[in-house]
């Protein structure tokens, strides 16, 4: 046993071994690379991604990809449309853009139905 690899990320085993470029825990058989390792140590960053892969950060400008209902309007919010300065949050059902449009207000929208402008 290396005295210098990561626990399991799946049991917590702590005999985990080297096998090529990966690691592998003899308790429950989990395989893993050790950059994948690093990324679990850090549990508070989160990275959002747009509808097309690209990473989010606050104040970035999105344009929304596909037309959404908004409960109370008649017309909704049509594709095509430019948010600025979103905000990133951890809301509530998965909307994790918290941003101003023009014409609605204030409201959260899925990351999923935008993409970065």
């Amino acid at each position: 046993m290396n005295e210098n690899l990561p626990p399991c990320p799946e049991c917590a085993g702590v005999y985990t071994y080297e096998m090529g470029t990966l690691l592998v825990c003899p308790e429950c058989g989990h395989e893993w690379t050790p950059a994948a390792a690093g990324a679990a140590d850090e549990p508070g960053e989160k990275v959002i991604r747009d509808a097309v892969g690209n990473v989010l950060a606050d104040g970035d400008t999105v344009t929304v990809v596909k037309s959404l209902k908004v409960k109370g309007h008649p017309t909704g919010i049509k594709a095509g449309t430019k948010v600025r300065n979103i905000r990133l949050v951890d809301g509530p059902d998965g909307h994790d853009i918290d941003c101003k449009v023009d014409g609605f207000g204030q409201m959260h929208l899925k990351s999923s139905v935008v993409k970065k402008a």
